[in-house]
């Protein structure tokens, strides 16, 4: 533990020596990212899969698109491969950099020169090779650097929650993420011996295996663990220092609380990214070190040209601008509204079976906007209330809905959380739900042994219904989607996406998209297009607060009542301190620099 807080006071000061180059290394390559890269490729994207006809990737088309769109499978193909490349020569450009600036004889234009150099490195073979890489260093490079960029690259919460469920699965996970930390941490100087040796990808991995033999990578996740949790702490005092400097200030009479919180935000913004640019700094040193002695390099003797203080300086006037005039939107309560509150299939902090008529009588109680409840077809072609494609997890009996007639099926009992419940047909549950005036989002669960006509005996049966109580459907399945448009156009159907991946198009009335890969970016686009977006499926206050902040429209959740105290928390009148503890509580959950 000594020798890692001695590397930390160290490089502490290299970074306190050349603190500018390293803002315009970090602070460039962040602005480039936000503005540039990811729009443009989000762009593409969205051309590509416009020009295939293609609404949406998602694992229901996949096949599809592999067997049946070769030309937009070769598109995504290079299109990958060149935000391979992008990445890499970024961080390339960071490792690069980070050798220069503490040379004597310094030189801008080399960095950009031997980043240049470091790209024949690659070879199409490589690039394979690199994605896995990529793949295993995630972890620890988002430490280091950042950005929306590799906020991309992560594993959807639904899918982790799904692993969780049990013990072998657990277990598994852990053993994966273990593997993981090891060979990345074991293959974590691959980049520094590309970018300071020149060698092949394959070779510099081969020697970063060595190098990292004998528990010598101990040292290295050592001084990052030590690091990440002393820059952590130091981050927590500074917000907290600022929350209870506000508290006092509220005080004030007349506008002087605004104009001091207006300034606590902004400064809270910089001094966070400015924070986040030295714990990069201190932890990239720490993996460079092995191959750039640190007690060598010393102050940067090249002072940065004028003309690049001078643009860099604009870009961030005109970024603190708009971040002052957003601060001061929010702070005054201007454009925060309520989101519509959406009950996770019926349920609220455990209160009943999932989908069944009692659970949904409680949670109406509770006064939700929407229940959101799931729809399977049956043996004789009608509609149960059951989320499920196999009844055993709820009702003890190994069968799917299309082998039971809707008799059969609501002569079952379903246990869950402490209780039990008869299963529903959705007659039941609709008429219990008209009885309470409670809307619903109904989604519709399709699987391959659907009737060809059950989405229209769905809307001969239901349809004037679901119009008449302003209930509205989503579903998976973008078919499903696209079926109920053309059956009846003035059902609202939203599409449920569970990876955000482009930009929002197709038939769809709306998106209920996963919450981890959510971002305020879609929303944006979405809300362009007229359409709203709903988060799932969301039961942390910090994220229900995230999502308020992106300006999601609804959240679906199974803490009904934890999301109406958040959003009263985060909506409701309040003091500017209480309006920027809560800013603090969304920024674990954003990506990157909100501008």
């Amino acid at each position: 533990m000594k020798n890692a807080y001695r590397a930390f006071i160290q490089y502490s000061r290299q970074f306190r020596k050349n603190w500018l180059e390293y803002l315009i290394l970090f602070g460039g390559l962040d602005i480039v990212n936000q503005f540039a890269v990811i729009p443009f490729f989000r762009w593409i994207t969205t051309f590509v899969l416009q020009a295939g006809e293609i609404p949406f990737v998602s694992y229901q088309n996949l096949i599809t698109i592999l067997t049946k769109h070769p030309l937009v499978v070769i598109s995504l193909l290079i299109e990958l491969g060149c935000l391979l490349i992008i990445i890499y020569g970024e961080f390339m450009l960071l490792l690069t950099g980070f050798r220069e600036i503490g040379l004597s004889n310094f030189r801008w234009q080399r960095i950009f020169k031997q980043t240049r150099e470091t790209l024949s490195l690659l070879n199409l073979g490589s690039l394979i090779l690199l994605l896995g890489y990529f793949l295993l260093v995630i972890p620890f490079a988002d430490i280091i650097f950042r950005t929306p960029l590799l906020a991309k690259i992560q594993i959807p919460q639904f899918i982790i929650d799904y692993l969780t469920r049990n013990g072998w699965l657990i277990s598994g996970l852990l053993l994966f993420y273990v593997l993981m930390t090891v060979l990345g941490i074991r293959l974590i100087l691959t980049m520094p011996l590309m970018a300071y040796q020149h060698l092949h990808l394959r070779t510099a991995m081969h020697r970063s295996w060595q190098m990292t033999s004998k528990f010598k990578w101990a040292t290295l996740l050592e001084q990052i663990i030590f690091v990440t949790i002393f820059t952590s702490i130091f981050t927590v005092c500074f917000y907290a220092l600022i929350y209870l400097f506000q508290l006092g200030l509220d005080l004030l009479p007349g506008k002087l609380p605004l104009l001091t919180a207006i300034f606590n935000l902004s400064f809270l913004q910089l001094g966070g990214e400015l924070l986040a640019i030295w714990a990069g700094t201190i932890i990239l040193l720490v993996v460079v070190n092995p191959l750039v002695k640190i007690s060598e390099l010393s102050i940067a003797t090249e002072h940065v040209s004028r003309g690049l203080i001078e643009i860099f300086t604009l870009i961030l006037l005109v970024m603190g601008l708009t971040t002052i005039a957003n601060n001061t939107f929010y702070l005054m309560g201007h454009g925060i509204r309520r989101p519509v509150t959406i009950s996770h299939r019926g349920v609220a902090e455990k209160n009943g079976v999932q989908n069944t008529i009692s659970a949904m009588e409680k949670t109406s109680k509770l006064r939700p906007d929407y229940v959101e409840m799931d729809l399977h077809e049956t043996k004789d072609h009608q509609f149960v209330v059951m989320h499920d494609e196999n009844l055993k997890k709820l009702t003890g009996v190994d069968k799917t809905p299309h082998e039971l007639t809707l008799n059969q099926l609501t002569q079952l009992t379903a246990h869950e959380n402490g209780y039990r419940a008869k299963v529903a047909s959705f007659d039941q549950y609709l008429a219990a739900a008209e009885k309470r005036h409670q809307k619903l989002l109904i989604e519709i669960k399709s699987t391959p042994r659907d009737s060809k006509e059950m989405l229209r005996n769905f809307n001969a049966h239901y349809g004037k219904r679901i119009l008449r109580d302003h209930d509205q459907m989503h579903s998976l399945d973008y078919s499903v989607v696209t079926s109920l448009k053309k059956i009846n156009p003035k059902l609202k159907v939203l599409y449920i996406q569970p990876y955000n991946f482009g930009n929002p198009q197709g038939a769809a009335d709306g998106y209920s998209m996963e919450y981890s890969t959510l971002n305020q970016d879609f929303i944006t686009q979405a809300h362009w297009q007229r359409q709203p977006v709903y988060a799932w499926t969301v039961n942390e206050e910090g994220i229900m607060k995230q999502a308020m902040y992106n300006r999601a429209d609804g959240i679906i959740t199974d803490n009904l009542g934890e999301l109406n105290a958040a959003i009263k928390d985060f909506t409701g009148k309040q003091s500017y301190a209480n309006r920027i503890l809560n800013y603090i509580i969304v920024i674990p959950t954003s990506g990157g620099i909100e501008p």
